[in-house]
């Protein structure tokens, strides 16, 4: 068995287009070798560094034998080149040719027979074509070269069975040699196999696996933390993308000026994670620290990186404090009107538009939350206001938070400054969710008038595309209802918005968009009971059940039942709904039942038990309500168990009186219409 090896050293590789590159490079070789029946016993490792691309493929043959294979040609009544041009790609003579029928219709056959072919020939004859489908955002042209690429192409390593893979991509010919020092690309080294090639690198502390990189990263980290004692806020993201830009990394602690400190922390984070790609630090009682990490691609033996890095960073900083220190004065109330020169979206506005109706509606909303509408309404009227700030415009994932130190400097109430920090929030699954009232109703506001408006403009995702975030929009509506356990009349809120949006002269259809826009937030909420990992069958129920009003029950009780499915009480509830529930629908009439038994119709006790049982059921819940204990609902509904089987044993359904017949009929509808006030059990798989 042998190993296939190759590097590609370049000019520097974005972080991103790395990524995308290794994860092109493997897919590009495991297709290959499978087309070309290369059948590979060890692993297909592909690896990078800013100027390095490389793919190794351990323990694969050094030849190849390739089976037996019928390869159809031209129909035989096409044209006499057709049948030329076949023979001359497979190198054969008519003489070797058969016909044959298939379901398409009768065509020409070469038998190709079984051949033995070295693998090495393989590679030699295709790395050209397979190194140009790396696919890059922008390729390039260099020089008077032909070959176009990523970035600009200096080297091929190529070796296999530790032999040269003769070959040409463009312009350049492969060697064995590669260049030892990237920024002089001057010494070079031959290797002749991929462990020798990464230990010596290891050696000069170049590590070339990415996924060691990271670790060796990591750990530096740690040491750091214990030394300052600090705790370094390690943003997986930011992690990902240094790894990516260092191929030798040294783990540099460096400061900033304390003044700094006075400004909101925010800023601080997100121009050293944003701009420098730096890691920010917490002391033991979380505050923020004057000390950010560096991940150097250099030794820093005399602390002049060190020094160029904390001089960038006071400049960055300085630059922010002072937009800071301009916009905090800037007053909010003052600078609404000029939100009529910013427009929210082509066909919805301005942002001043959007405020009015949110003001309006979440004044609607603080009616359900029991909160101040002159509160709320402020917080509306100034939530936007942030966006024509220099520190916003500079840092936009600050929207929003910005608006709301802004409020608080300039003495808002605390709810009011709350609100409108939060306000953008959730903006994902896994985001951050407000809890606060005005946070909350700040928030449904925002979404709700942004989900109506681009539903109203037929801008709705489709299929795999949602430019506009409405997928992510919707879901944390979802998770603002739930999560904080809150009853809302949504579709009466979309049809109200419809409105605030007809009031300023856009013609929306409402009942179109209660219907889309249902449809759209039912779907994203069967995606969050889904990652709530809910059976299927009890998503589906759940939704047959309740309307888009009751999102909470629908949470509540699809977890529950989910939870308890297999237990026996649950178990005798779904026997007992189903039994009845085959029983309705074997008969012809089923469709016409309405659950009305008729008590002075029945001829005995087991009868009367049953419907005495359906009554205490209905009443229970008729009284539960909002109150309503999902598993004491469940045990209620399983203790009909006696009197079911009580009926069944003792009386005939199939009466021959069709009065009887129908009434015991409805009686059995009754009970199954008593068990849909809690789930829609047709649709649970037993």
């Amino acid at each position: 068995m042998s190993e296939f090896f190759l590097e590609l050293f370049s000019e520097e590789i974005p972080a991103n287009l790395q990524v995308n590159a290794r994860k092109a490079l493997n897919e590009i070789f495991v297709k290959f070798c499978e087309t070309n029946q290369i059948k590979i016993q060890g692993e297909i490792k592909t690896y990078s560094t800013p100027n390095r691309l490389i793919i190794c493929i351990d323990r694969i043959p050094k030849e190849v034998e390739k089976k037996t294979l019928e390869i159809r040609g031209p129909n035989i009544n096409a044209p006499e080149v057709a049948l030329q041009g076949f023979l001359k790609s497979n190198n054969a003579n008519r003489g070797q040719i058969f016909k044959k029928k298939t379901e398409k219709g009768e065509f020409y056959f070469f038998r190709k027979p079984s051949e033995k072919i070295s693998t090495v020939k393989l590679f030699k004859d295709n790395i050209e074509n397979l190194v140009s489908k790396i696919p890059w955002n922008k390729s390039m042209k260099w020089g008077s070269n032909s070959l176009f690429w990523g970035r600009p192409l200096k080297s091929i390593l190529a070796v296999f069975d530790k032999k040269i893979v003769d070959c040409k991509i463009g312009h350049l010919q492969s060697s064995n040699k590669t260049f030892v020092d990237k920024d002089l690309e001057e010494n070079s080294k031959k290797f002749y196999d991929f462990k020798t090639y990464e230990k010596y690198f290891t050696q000069k502390n170049i590590i070339i696996n990415q996924d060691k990189r990271k670790d060796f990263i990591r750990k530096e980290i740690v040491k750091v933390e214990k030394n300052k004692k600090v705790k370094v806020n390690l943003n997986e993201k930011i992690l990902d993308e240094v790894t990516n830009l260092v191929e030798k990394p040294k783990i540099l602690a460096c400061e900033f000026d304390k003044r700094f400190l006075e400004i909101p922390h925010e800023i601080l984070i997100t121009t050293m994670q944003t701009h420098q790609k730096y890691f920010s630090t917490i002391d033991n009682k979380l505050n923020l620290t004057n000390t950010f990490i560096v991940v150097a691609d250099v030794n820093d033996s005399k602390g002049l990186v060190k020094i160029g890095n904390q001089r960038v960073i006071d400049a960055r900083l300085s630059d922010a404090e002072f937009f800071w220190n301009r916009n905090k004065s800037q007053n909010l109330v003052k600078q609404i009107s000029k939100l009529k020169n910013i427009n929210y979206f082509k066909g919805l506005g301005s942002y001043f538009d959007k405020i009015q109706r949110m003001r309006k509606l979440s004044a609607v909303i603080s009616d359900e939350f029991l909160i101040s509408k002159e509160k709320i309404e402020i917080a509306s009227s100034i939530c936007k206001v942030d966006l024509m700030s220099d520190l916003v415009k500079e840092f936009p994932e600050l929207q929003g938070i910005m608006g709301g130190y802004f409020a608080k400097s300039q003495g808002f109430d605390k709810e009011v400054s709350q609100a409108i920090s939060e306000h953008y929030l959730p903006i994902g699954i896994d985001s951050k969710i407000p809890k606060k009232p005005y946070s909350i109703a700040l928030s449904l506001s925002d979404k709700i008038d942004s989900l109506v408006g681009f539903f109203g403009i037929n801008l709705k995702p489709s299929g795999s595309k949602d430019p506009y975030a409405l997928r992510r929009m919707a879901i944390g509506l979802v998770r603002l209802i739930i999560e904080n356990k809150k009853k809302i009349k949504i579709r009466d809120l979309f049809s109200y918005t419809a409105i605030l949006y007809k009031e300023q002269g856009y013609e929306f259809d409402i009942k179109k968009i209660q219907k889309e826009l249902g449809e759209f937030i039912n779907d994203r909420l069967k995606n969050y009971l889904k990652e709530k990992q809910i059976r299927q069958d009890i998503v589906e129920s759940s939704f047959s059940s309740y309307g888009l009003d009751e999102l909470n029950k629908i949470y509540k009780k699809s977890i529950f039942l989910n939870k308890n499915i297999n237990k026996p009480f649950c178990i005798d509830v779904l026997s007992i709904y189903k039994r009845s529930y085959n029983i309705i629908n074997s008969e012809k009439i089923g469709a016409d039942l309405e659950g009305t038994a008729d008590p002075g119709l029945f001829k005995n006790e087991y009868e009367k038990n049953l419907y005495q049982k359906i009554q205490e059921i209905k009443k229970y819940f008729f009284n539960s309500g909002k109150d309503e204990n999902y598993d004491q609902s469940l045990k209620i509904l399983s203790s009909s168990k006696i009197q079911l089987n009580e009926f069944f044993d003792n009386v005939i359904v199939n009466d021959n009186d069709e009065i009887i017949k129908k009434n015991r009929l409805e009686l059995l509808k009754m009970l199954c219409k008593s068990f849909e006030n809690y789930f829609n059990f047709s649709k649970i798989e037993v």
